[in-house]
């Protein structure tokens, strides 16, 4: 007789045969979560859950300053959940995994837009790959991660966990990182990626986070769709959690249509749903779709939902009961359940299910080196006049900005330094989370002018004690990097409001120097400390006027001024485009920041990086992105209207894929293999890249194409693959594309994936605005093709021309 312990079982039949055993109260423990608010004591745990439990919450190992407190707290805990379970059913223990573990000693990467302006799919399977491997050494298996929302407005507080505003761009990354974090290993444990945040949570109205999304169905598969799909369909993509907003009026967490129907339906999804934390308590308090919570229980798990976070709400035991007494249909829990069961199954916790006894190492010299060649690719060149690479024999360097002299800047939301922050905020900001224990007065520690709460307080300094010792600042590697200099710093400003009391030091410090670095931007966290970041909106999205103001009156100093913008969002500033000499935009470089930008500034490196995004002028401007349809933003059409706002331009600052080099970089002789294909065909793109310049780099070549007439508007131009490739000055590359037809394909009238026939544009450029070389070849035939198993992404490969 088969038996639930036997592993040379498929975990799908492995979980069927354990589900059997199961009493109702033990299946409600399997789909609910336990977070301890302090991992150093979990005496609550059996009070509250008598059954076991299916997850666990290490949100709060944030506060761990030993491995070794962390590897007894998993193996303690584990132990009691497996006893109490009844059945030796071990908790999946999960985590965020967007930036790096939060463990300590774990390695810390740049924020998700950071990663996604390398335009490196290869580097970003590296870094998923560090991270499961960082948080299954401590048995966390589930990893919160990839972020695959396309992000369209900087309004958001959570533009800068995104991988920017296209989603062909987000589908190779996110595919990528999937990849690396459910990499088969040796060890008998795989680790779960969980996707976030299914679907369209970054179309939210007036850019508030978790608000309701107005998308029209044609636009939420074909662009907020595509990057899950594609993680899905190339990635077996194992988790899934629904964001907390609504779609036409349905809570998504709640939504058999997008949970049932389309994810699991159209999408082919097999894997576990989970509930972002608070979501289906939200149904009932929030959203107001459920008269109670054992409603908005019942609800969401018909839907498709499989397991609360982060505590009980809905999956309570008056739910229960209705399960019991036939109330509502067990079949509905049973399939809840078996998901869960079948995911660590799969995951090989019942075979493994504790920590390593032995504290393990986490970060090891490989990985950091992974973190500085993200925060090297993660650096873009926005605008250079002659300034960068500075004169390391320059005398006397001037630098501005509350930023300079602080690391914690590097780290954004979602990082481990920002999740400590944030439990020592005053007021909370993440949904779910209560406020912080740390200032519970901050009248007299707020940032001038604003609703900011300071963050200088020596716990907040702190931190990097611990977690990253000895790391450096802006200041500190300038002055370690430039040792005949000498560099001085001036606070400035700080990171919001229009405090203007530093200007006359920093006007004073700068006159006396031969160049001005400023550090720009705001602060990318979480809670009451930051000006961005989960539940963290904005309404103004450019450089708060102190910041704005001061550029305008250093301009008078005539000296040479290079700006530094470190942010979720990227800097749009009139100033900074009208004063500034050179500007790079750094988002969230994390551990190996100062590194990277000083190696970019003195030339030690040659700016590779390049915009995930366009950027706007100024909020009034969102939504703008290049792939807009035609007849819209920029492309309207002059019989329409005038061609410009009355205020402002319809272009962007600066353009989605835009970066600039140290170097110059020529392409040439563009062959497309056919004039015609069928649309079960492909067709060959290749070109050669010539480094002209005089120094080695890398270019990012980025393939676009137009549909040139369609029977629906279609974009003026979309993505459809890159490549990095690597030149020494003088060397050139032939750089190859295969362009699938089916990736050509839309949804039609009757919401069908299409491949239209016609003519298609085919465009190579260093920019969507600097578009190069160009070719047509036509698509002879229509056909429907399965939207799962479309083309996502053109291959792509260069190789060395002799």
């Amino acid at each position: 007789m088969p038996h639930h312990s036997d592993p040379a079982l498929p975990p799908k039949v492995r979980a069927d045969l354990l589900l059997r055993e199961l009493t109702p109260e033990q299946k409600l423990a399997q789909v609910s979560c336990y977070m301890p608010t302090d991992i150093a004591d979990t005496s609550d745990f059996l009070s509250r859950h008598p059954h076991g439990v299916g997850h666990v919450s290490t949100l709060e190992v944030r506060r761990a300053t030993s491995l070794a407190d962390v590897v007894d707290f998993q193996r303690h805990l584990q132990e009691v959940v497996m006893k109490a379970s009844g059945h030796g059913i071990p908790a999946t223990f999960h985590m965020e995994g967007l930036s790096g573990a939060y463990l300590p000693g774990a390695t810390s990467f740049p924020s998700g837009i950071a990663r996604a302006s390398s335009w490196d799919p290869d580097l970003e399977r590296d870094v998923g790959r560090i991270v499961s491997r960082q948080e299954r050494s401590v048995g966390i298996t589930q990893t919160f991660a990839p972020v695959l929302d396309v992000g369209r407005d900087p309004r958001m507080g959570r533009h800068g966990e995104t991988y920017g505003e296209d989603p062909t761009l987000a589908a190779a990354l996110g595919v990528a990182f999937t990849q690396g974090i459910q990499e088969q290993t040796d060890e008998g444990l795989r680790s779960d990626a969980v996707a976030k945040h299914f679907l369209g949570f970054h179309h939210s109205e007036g850019g508030i986070h978790g608000a309701h999304c107005n998308i029209p169905d044609r636009l939420l598969l074909e662009v907020y769709g595509k990057p899950f799909q594609a993680a899905i369909s190339l990635a077996g993509l194992r988790g899934i959690m629904p964001c907390y907003g609504s779609i036409g009026g349905e809570p998504v967490s709640a939504s058999r249509h997008f949970l049932t129907e389309m994810l699991r339906g159209e999408m082919g999804f097999d894997g576990l749903v989970v509930s972002d934390y608070g979501a289906i308590g939200n149904l009932h308090s929030v959203q107001r779709v459920a008269e109670s919570f054992a409603h908005a229980g019942l609800a969401a798990m018909t839907a498709g939902l499989d397991v609360e976070l982060h505590f009980p709400q809905g999956f309570n035991r008056t739910l229960l009961g209705w399960f019991t007494d036939g109330t509502a249909d067990p079949a509905i829990l049973d399939q809840a359940v078996a998901r869960v069961l079948e995911s660590k199954f799969r995951m090989g916790i019942f075979d493994q299910p504790l920590a390593c006894e032995a504290s393990p190492s986490l970060s090891t010299p490989a990985d950091r080196a992974v973190s500085l060649r993200a925060a090297r690719e993660s650096l873009v060149l926005l605008k250079n006049e002659g300034v960068l690479p500075l004169d390391q024999a320059t005398p006397t360097v001037a630098v501005i900005g509350c930023h300079a002299v602080n690391p914690r800047f590097f780290f954004g939301g979602y990082s481990h330094v920002s999740m400590v922050e944030g439990a020592l905020a005053a007021r909370a900001s993440m949904a779910g989370m209560t406020t912080g224990d740390g200032h519970t007065d901050v009248s007299d520690s707020m940032v001038p002018g604003t609703q900011i709460q300071s963050d200088g307080g020596p716990e907040f300094e702190g931190i990097l004690d611990w977690q990253h010792p000895g790391i450096h600042s802006l200041v500190d590697e300038l002055r370690l990097r430039m040792p005949a200099a000498a560099v001085d710093w001036a606070f400035g400003y700080p990171i919001a409001g229009a405090d203007e009391s530093g200007h006359a030091e920093a006007l004073e410090v700068a006159g006396r120097a031969d160049v001005v670095i400023l550090t720009l931007g705001g602060k990318h966290g979480t809670s009451s400390i930051a000006t961005m970041g989960e539940g963290i909106d904005a309404t103004n999205i450019n450089l708060p006027p102190c910041q704005e103001q001061l550029i305008g009156k250093l301009a008078t100093l005539g000296k040479p001024m290079v700006g530094v913008h470190l942010d979720g969002r990227p800097i749009s500033s009139d100033a900074a485009e009208l004063y500034l000499d050179a500007l790079v935009e750094a988002w969230n470089p994390a551990e190996s920041g100062a590194e990277a930008l000083v190696d970019l500034l003195l030339g030690d490196i040659n700016p590779s990086g390049r915009l995930p995004v366009s950027v706007a002028q100024n909020a009034g401007q969102v939504p703008i992105y290049y792939n807009h349809p035609n007849g819209s933003a920029w492309h309207q059409g002059a019989s329409i209207g005038f061609p410009e706002y009355v205020d402002s331009p319809h272009t962007p600052r600066f353009p989605f894929g835009h970066g600039l080099s140290y170097t110059e970089f020529s392409y040439a002789d563009l062959e497309v293999s056919a004039d015609a294909i069928p649309a079960s065909g492909r067709v060959e793109v290749s070109l050669t890249v010539t480094n002209t310049g005089e120094r080695d780099g890398s270019d990012v070549v980025q393939l676009y194409v137009r549909d040139v007439f369609a029977s629906l508007s279609r974009p003026v131009l979309e993505l459809a693959g890159f490549q990095r490739v690597e030149l020494a000055a003088g060397a050139s590359a032939r750089v190859h594309f295969t362009l699938e037809a089916s990736q050509l394909a839309f949804l039609d009238h009757h919401m069908k994936w299409f491949v239209e026939a016609g003519d298609f544009d085919v465009m190579v450029g260093a920019s969507s605005r600097d578009l190069r070389l160009a070719d047509t070849f036509t698509v002879t035939n229509s056909s429907h093709v399965e939207g799962r198993t479309r083309a996502f992404v053109a291959a792509s490969g260069a190789s060395p021309v002799a």
